[in-house]
């Protein structure tokens, strides 16, 4: 199980994201949705990888080759197809493809522990009071529920997504249970993968199916003999049964969840790994018209041992799915309305701890950014010559969440307003990344 240093695993993060967040039934969330003003701004959809723990970005896009012995780190440095940029020699494909991508070396920000840190860049706002390492906290809705208020229903599919363990942050706060992400936890490279609430049981036919369906209805009819449907909550409760039921059987949204559509060399491109076919599984869901899918991929809170983990697990698996993911939409021609993003939430410190990790460092970090008409093979920002701190073009999560929230065509300067009505403006003073709309 891949934990951070609070202790805190995968089974715990999607357990706190079901109880304290809002993974909800399919049903429930029909219903929940269905009480929500909808409307859809723009085509735009986003793809959310979230590296939880925290990456390295001396290891990955900012690698510092000069820096002196205990910063500089035991990977070379590979040219990308850029004259003049270089990145760490373990992402040879993401190098290779840098012309369909930007990397913003020049985010940073306070919050140096994973609850307040997940908090700010899933939010694009500060959590008002200090939050512990391991908390579950969203103050503010995440950008995933701000993009479901905004869209509501796509093609009668929920509009936010999660696949893997749930984002500790990623939850609708005061917007409400509505908007919280459908979590798809399970692993799609897994033969048995199937999608909770969405699918039927192997041990149920669609006949038989149908028939307790049929059965259901018969039952329902004689409880609720002479009963007013105005005054009868379950009767409200069914027409969401129902919606429920006809997305289980429409032919449209089993084809998105269906891995087993794609070509086998597709699917050997993005590796067959969880994370190589969640990001297959959210390019399907994102061309179905799903507008925000979450991608989790946990453990890499490093503080010991940091170079055989990124050397022989993290790294070469995130180069063949991400370069895959982006290759894909190019070829598709969805890259064009596909915002592509991969951060987690901080970088690690410049000097090599005693037990051959990083730790945590929140003043510099490395974002990968494609898709949506952002520029490819650009380099935004820079940290010091030793890595420690951004000190070109330096951007803050506001900024970062007020781009995103822009490419999807959302005004992040609205108001929206608490369970007590109170006014909260959607980013706080949020300047937009100006590279990201050259």
């Amino acid at each position: 199980m891949n934990r951070n240093c609070n202790g805190v695993g995968r089974r715990d993060f999607l357990q706190a994201g079901l109880a304290t967040l809002g993974g909800l039934s399919l049903t429930e969330m029909l219903r929940f949705r269905a009480e929500a003003a909808t409307g859809t701004a723009t085509d735009t959809r986003c793809i959310f990888i979230w590296l939880d723990g925290g990456p390295s970005h001396y290891e990955t896009f900012d690698p510092k080759l000069d820096a002196p012995d205990g910063i500089r780190g035991d990977f070379k440095t590979i040219p990308t197809c850029v004259p003049g940029v270089r990145f760490s020699e373990h992402v040879p494909k993401l190098a290779k493809n840098f012309d369909k991508f930007t990397v913003i070396r020049s985010i940073a920000h306070n919050q140096n522990n994973h609850g307040a840190g997940n908090h700010y860049l899933t939010t694009g706002r500060p959590t008002p009071v200090p939050v512990g390492c391991g908390a579950f906290v969203t103050f503010h809705p995440s950008l995933g529920s701000v993009v479901a208020s905004e869209r509501g229903l796509s093609n009668g599919m929920p509009s936010y997504f999660n696949l893997g363990s749930m984002t500790r942050s990623g939850g609708p706060s005061f917007l409400g249970a509505s908007h919280a992400p459908f979590v798809i936890s399970d692993n799609p490279s897994q033969p048995s993968f199937r999608v909770r609430d969405v699918s039927i049981p192997k041990s149920l036919d669609p006949e038989r199916a149908g028939s307790r369906r049929r059965l259901r209805e018969e039952l329902d009819r004689l409880t609720r003999i002479q009963e007013s449907v105005a005054e009868d909550p379950a009767v409200a409760l069914d027409s969401f049964y129902e919606q429920a039921h006809r997305l289980v059987y429409s032919t449209e949204a089993q084809a998105a969840f269906d891995l087993s559509k794609e070509p086998d060399p597709v699917r050997d491109a993005y590796g067959r790994t969880d994370l190589g076919q969640r990001l297959l599984l959210a390019r399907r869901l994102t061309e179905a018209g799903v507008p925000f899918v979450s991608v989790h991929y946990g453990g890499w809170d490093h503080h010991g041992e940091i170079f055989p983990k990124l050397k022989n697990d993290f790294l070469p698996k995130t180069d063949q799915a991400v370069s895959a993911l982006i290759n894909d939409l190019h070829q598709r021609g969805s890259l064009k309305n596909t915002l592509v993003v991969l951060l987690g939430e901080f970088g690690r410190t410049p000097k090599i701890n005693p037990g051959g990790g990083r730790d945590h460092w929140s003043f510099a970090m490395s974002v990968l950014m494609a898709g949506a008409g952002i520029p490819g093979g650009q380099i935004v920002g820079a940290t010091d010559v030793k890595g420690y701190y951004a000190n070109e073009n330096v951007y803050r999560p506001e900024d970062f969440a007020a781009s995103i929230y822009t490419k999807m065509g959302i005004d992040h300067a609205q108001i929206l307003h608490d369970t007590a009505n109170r006014p909260i403006q959607l980013i706080d003073r949020g300047q937009l990344i100006k590279e990201l709309f050259a």
